[in-house]
């Protein structure tokens, strides 16, 4: 039995993948691990695409879209890792990462799943990293407003439990299903996960029959990026259809005992915001077809390149090529520790910037860090990799 199973799941982004699987393959250095790659009928070559570049991973080539639940459960029924890890395509690993959760996971036996700290592209921490069990008051003040409203209040703020300190291990009900680090013996106890989920919602219900299972979920503060949702159109019907969709689908599922004067309003919630969604995606559809468009991010864009000299000669050539606005620093983790924030109220002055770190000079919990340590809304993450010769941001690859 291998001591982890890394389950990654994919649908046309083989280049996010990539990234993906470099920072793996550093996280699982010295570890006995194993990494599966499952395609759900990827349409841009990626099951040959990776298949060459990756040949330690082994990758399972769906003939059609299973859907992201179906498409874990092969790999976990094919896999024998006394730990499993879903991950998301679109993430980044911290060289650390791994490591520290299966140490704590070895020391707390009842520790069922495992979730951790995710950034953002500008290294702000995004609040699905820590998440209360949607019950139907929780889900209710999420959806009309007082969570935002009051995010660390125990009672509104729930959903996202924001008073719950960021740099400490915490028992959270609800882990991420873009990193969810669960024990092999949880999964045999409460079972896989749950297909009438196709995509959203089943991190949700898991983690849910986890509790049910007498197991605990914890969130540790250990750095991944995660993209948020590169590897989905959320700009489309279908999108909103799947998600309010599956908010459905755990309701009726966990709470469906409730009275029915009870349940209305909590289906009602449900059923305004994805009309509100809707509303709001045909609008904006509507302004495009009328050329009222509001000039895109990146239209303006900055990009700052930090690393090895040897690459950034490499760099400053595909900036060129690209015609990018673009700036070069040399320096490593030894010799400019701090990365770009020796610039940084120069950088804050621009409309978007890309701060580019060569993922030989940095390593990527050490990007992470200098991102979170100031963030700032403007400045977002960006990689060179001197393996692929591309540069990878959140909304492009080049």
């Amino acid at each position: 039995m291998k001591k982890l199973t890394v389950v990654i799941v994919n649908y046309n982004v083989k280049h996010y993948v990539e990234q993906c699987l470099h920072s793996v393959e550093r996280a699982i250095e010295g570890l006995d691990a194993e990494v599966v790659v499952v395609d759900n009928h990827s349409h841009d070559d990626s099951v040959t695409y990776l298949q060459e570049r990756f040949p330690w991973v082994n990758i399972i080539a769906n003939n059609h879209n299973s859907g992201f639940s179906r498409a874990n459960n092969m790999a976990i029924r094919q896999t024998q890792g006394e730990y499993v890890l879903l991950l998301n395509p679109d993430t980044i690993v911290g060289e650390n990462v791994l490591r520290e959760c299966i140490t704590f996971m070895d020391e707390h036996p009842d520790a069922g799943a495992v979730g951790v700290k995710m950034l953002k592209s500008n290294g702000e921490k995004a609040r699905e990293s820590r998440r209360g069990l949607p019950t139907p008051m929780t889900a209710f003040y999420k959806v009309c407003g007082l969570c935002d409203a009051f995010p660390e209040s125990k009672r509104f703020g729930k959903y996202y439990m924001g008073y719950l300190p960021w740099d400490e291990a915490s028992e959270i009900e609800i882990v991420s299903g873009a990193y969810c680090m669960v024990r092999r013996a949880a999964l045999d106890q409460v079972g896989l996960l749950d297909e009438d989920f196709f995509m959203y919602g089943e991190d949700i219900d898991l983690s849910y029959r986890v509790l049910k299972g007498n197991y605990h979920n914890w969130y540790l503060p250990v750095r991944i990026l995660h993209y948020k949702g590169e590897s989905t159109q959320k700009s489309s019907f279908r999108y909103v259809h799947v998600f309010y969709d599956a908010m459905l689908i755990f309701f009726r599922k966990h709470f469906g005992q409730m009275t029915f004067l009870l349940s209305i309003p909590i289906k009602a919630a449900i059923y305004f915001k994805a009309l509100i969604a809707l509303l709001q995606m045909s609008t904006q559809r509507i302004r495009k077809m009328l050329g009222f468009t509001e000039r895109k991010r990146g239209d303006k864009s900055y990009y700052l390149f930090i690393g090895h000299q040897q690459h950034i000669d490499d760099c400053r050539k595909l900036a060129t090529v690209k015609g990018l606005d673009a700036d070069f620093l040399v320096g490593d983790e030894t010799t400019l520790p701090q990365g770009h924030l020796d610039r940084l109220e120069e950088l804050k002055k621009k409309d978007c910037v890309y701060v580019v770190y060569d993922t030989e000079a940095y390593r990527f919990q050490t990007m992470l860090n200098i991102m979170e340590t100031q963030h700032v809304e403007n400045i977002s993450l960006g990689t060179y990799s001197p393996q692929t010769g591309m540069l990878i941001t959140e909304t492009e690859v080049m």
